[in-house]
């Protein structure tokens, strides 16, 4: 079952430290890019995922075309995918290694992340870490 409750989705925002968000954007007017800004105001490392704009750098981060060019461990995948996609960034960050998944607002896949829970990673989906972590007060990291 997805992380639902309150305590879950706090406690996986306060032992989360690097989240690699596939979809990323270098415009100002798409929420990935405000959302990353967020993340990492917040004390995140945030590794933006892009194969579009691969090579270029956002919010000072270099940007990866997936998940296997990552030579860092990865605690959560934040995925800015539709729902039809978000099975493919599953995939990825189970083979990455990756701790948790996390479906942004409108991204709702029952198949990806049932893969993800059997695999042993945690999961929320329809839901915004940039609005859950003032909601649920989690405290800044570092």
């Amino acid at each position: 079952m997805p992380l639902t409750s309150d305590a879950e989705i706090r406690a996986l925002l306060e032992e989360t430290r690097t989240i690699a968000l596939i979809g990323a954007s270098d415009r100002p007017d798409r929420p990935s890019y405000r959302v990353m800004q967020a993340l990492q105001a917040h004390g995140y490392r945030v590794i933006p995922v892009n194969p579009q704009i691969t090579g270029e750098h956002v919010h000072g981060e270099f940007v990866f075309r997936d998940l296997t060019q990552l030579g860092d461990p990865i605690d959560m995948v934040d995925i800015f995918r539709n729902a039809a996609a978000a099975g493919e960034a599953v995939d990825q960050a189970i083979a990455a290694g990756a701790k948790s998944v996390w479906m942004q607002l409108g991204v709702i896949n029952e198949e990806a992340a049932a893969r993800a829970e059997a695999a042993g990673l945690k999961v929320v989906m329809d839901r915004c870490p940039a609005i859950e972590l003032p909601r649920l007060d989690v405290p800044p990291i570092g």
